[in-house]
């Protein structure tokens, strides 16, 4: 049932996300492992250690976390294998670790804000990315929007629904915990960078064939997209994805730039340090608020191109069942 789970709970999420008043009520998953991530780096993670003790209390912690996530989720998955149609109930708390809905809002959000004025902008990409608003420009708040955009289409979308096709319940919520852990601690700083090693390189392993299958889903919708090339989204990401300082992010990002015709990627500032990444692209860099709506709608167009997919599995597996 897995695939007719990992289909069901797409749809179901792209429609109605996350509901706000459960947000306000319980928070999310992603914030509860937030929670438990902070209190194990506090206890395992102190500066006057050996980076050899930092880098053991990192594997600690994520080991922790994992079986943590792990037990839970098993638990829920064997209570609802002994209800009627339990795997409804295994679909909806899916949904919850899918991020597709509320990317594509926060991403519209900074179109939005853009044209009222700059720093509406800055304020709203200041919610989807981690490097300095205040040192963007237009161009540069609506380039750091589409990256986001693109990078989040793999680590957001595709890569918890493909753990969740393979492994059910228990596989998106493992995924998701790694992926959060990344993004928290997986930093190259002096308080994370041993400390966050296992697992930046755990998300690392585990993004890989997610990455590139995002490729292969990005080129299929510009077939149906308005204005997209499949040619150079699939010929740029083979030449500039390798580029990028992750195994994974840039194969998303330089199909979204070949595919549009942009130039993404180039230097960032975060916490005042300028970090000199490389281009995607050979296209224009000085992109504006409908650039955001143009990839936006090669966004859709991928994510309508993977239910498509789940769903022509899902009902193969039922007939021969």
């Amino acid at each position: 049932m897995n695939m007719l789970v990992s289909t069901l709970a797409l749809l179901v999420e792209r429609r109605w996300g996350y509901p706000t008043p459960l947000l306000d009520a319980i928070g999310h998953p992603v914030m509860w492992f937030g929670r438990l991530i902070d209190s194990l780096e506090t206890r395992l993670n102190h500066p006057d250690q050996s980076p050899e003790h930092r880098r053991r209390g990192g594997i600690i912690g994520l080991a922790a976390l994992l079986i943590t996530v792990l037990v839970v989720t098993v638990l829920i998955r064997d209570l609802t294998n002994r209800i009627p149609h339990g795997w409804i109930i295994e679909m909806v708390l899916a949904t919850s670790l899918l991020a597709q809905k509320e990317l594509g809002r926060s991403v519209r959000a900074v179109a939005e804000a853009l044209r009222q004025s700059l720093p509406a902008g800055r304020e709203a990409v200041s919610q989807i990315v981690g490097r300095d608003p205040q040192a963007l420009d237009e161009a540069g708040v609506a380039r750091a929007a589409v990256e986001t955009l693109a990078e989040s289409t793999s680590d957001g979308v595709v890569a918890p629904l493909f753990f969740l096709a393979l492994f059910g319940l228990p596989g998106i919520a493992l995924y998701k915990a790694v992926n959060t852990a990344d993004s928290m601690i997986g930093h190259l700083n002096a308080r994370y960078r041993d400390y966050g090693w296992a697992s930046a390189k755990l998300d690392d392993v585990l993004n890989w064939i997610p990455a590139r299958l995002t490729l292969v889903l990005i080129t299929i919708a510009c077939f149906f997209a308005p204005g997209a090339s499949p040619g150079k989204a699939w010929a740029i990401a083979q030449r500039d994805a390798r580029k990028h300082e992750s195994p994974n992010a840039g194969w998303p990002e330089a199909a979204f730039a070949g595919a549009l015709g942009f130039k993404l990627g180039g230097p960032r500032a975060y916490d005042g340090e300028v970090v000199d990444l490389p281009a995607f692209g050979d296209g224009r860099a000085e992109l504006r608020p409908a650039d955001i709506l143009l990839a936006l709608e090669l966004y859709n167009r991928t994510l309508t191109v993977l239910v498509c997919f789940c769903g022509v599995i899902a009902v193969m597996q039922l007939i021969s069942a």
